[in-house]
């Protein structure tokens, strides 16, 4: 019988590992799950190098020598970072180069306390994406007003992105064409677009959070059955967009010329209320040309008991339903993603914080 794994191949979804660090790296793991298929591609974000490097052990001798020679704490954070990257890149190579590029990356971000500010991300992107030097590394950047200027500006340029905190379909849209508006820049420059990737990163549970505890105050007979369900409907709803954009006429020329649609991902997939399945945000979203980056708990889950079928299709007019239903309840579904999107970028200012102290 085929692996899970497999199968989600055979459907043409990618599974990402949403995790990082040295001593996975070293001990062999990173290359065993590659082998074995069950990661094609990783991202990382500042928790998951402050987790790393605040407690392992396989850091500590590095640190010290970069506390004696670089003064500066955030480029001692990037320094011991773009190793790491440049090491996954390279355990990933053999995925990208046998998918043609299509798969097989690994996420670098930038600092987020430069999301609302587009000159000072393309400056990062440019510098990050010239140090970590490997085809299949991903500048992530926030998909903020700002962030997605800075984007379509490195795709213009042919450096490839991961957008990430995204929440809402008019979030989304504004990245899609981002993406499409750097490509179409590009091309008219004479740039090849067939070797730019880009990535569209929703962020799943975080959906699910905010919106069950609105459902909960407002506490109707309406609300309750609607918990649990609006990012699975938001995923939903998304895909049928980017079918549409990328299979529509704008991207055409675009296409002919080599160009990649900018694939869905779905992030942050472990279920946070534990009354729920814990495969809410894997089993419901499975479709070709998509992606789910998954922490090793959710990885774990799916191994042992995922079912891997088509599904992204299924039950699309009850998502549109459920979504509806959301907004005649009160609940303004983009207001709520710029809030998710606000806060996301705060969080992850704060665990950038918490990395630069830990590397101080």
């Amino acid at each position: 019988m085929a692996s899970p794994f497999a199968s989600l191949r055979q459907i043409g979804q990618s599974i990402w590992l949403d995790n990082l660090s040295r001593g996975m790296l070293q001990s062999g793991e990173l290359r065993r799950l590659v082998e074995a298929g069950e990661a094609t591609g990783i991202t990382t974000n500042p928790a998951i190098f402050k987790n790393a490097m605040s407690t392992g052990a396989v850091y500590q001798s590095e640190l010290a020598t970069l506390r004696a020679s670089q003064p500066d704490p955030e480029r001692r954070y990037e320094q011991m970072a773009i190793a790491d990257v440049q090491s996954a890149c390279d355990a990933m190579r053999p995925v990208f180069e046998a998918t043609g590029g299509d798969d097989g990356y690994v996420s670098l971000e930038v600092s987020p306390l430069l999301a609302y500010d587009a000159e000072a991300t393309l400056a990062a992107a440019r510098r990050l994406r010239a140090a970590v030097a490997r085809d299949n590394v991903l500048i992530k950047i926030p998909g903020t007003v700002e962030g997605a200027e800075a984007f379509r500006r490195c795709i213009a340029e042919g450096i490839s992105v991961n957008v990430t905190l995204l929440f809402s379909i008019g979030q989304m849209d504004r990245i899609f064409d981002a993406y499409i508006s750097g490509l179409e820049a590009r091309k008219a420059a004479g740039g090849d677009v067939s070797k730019v990737k880009a990535v569209a990163s929703f962020f799943m549970s975080r959906i699910d959070s905010l919106l069950d505890k609105r459902l909960d105050a407002i506490g109707t007979a309406e609300a309750a059955p609607l918990k649990g369900r609006s990012a699975v409907s938001i995923g939903k709803i998304a895909y049928q967009r980017y079918l549409s954009v990328f299979d529509g006429p704008r991207f055409a020329a675009l296409r002919a010329a080599g160009a990649r649609p900018q694939y869905l991902l779905w992030a942050s997939t472990s279920t946070k209320n534990p009354a729920y399945n814990d495969l809410l945000y894997v089993e419901p979203l499975i479709g070709p040309q998509t992606i789910n980056t998954v922490p090793d708990i959710t990885l774990a889950a799916f191994r042992d008991h995922g079912k891997a079928a088509l599904t992204i299709g299924d039950g699309v007019p009850q998502a549109e339903a459920a979504l509806a239903a959301l907004e005649r309840l009160g609940i303004d579904l983009e207001a709520a993603g710029t809030q998710l999107q606000t806060e996301g970028v705060k969080l992850f200012e704060e665990a950038y914080a918490a990395l630069l102290a830990a590397v101080s």
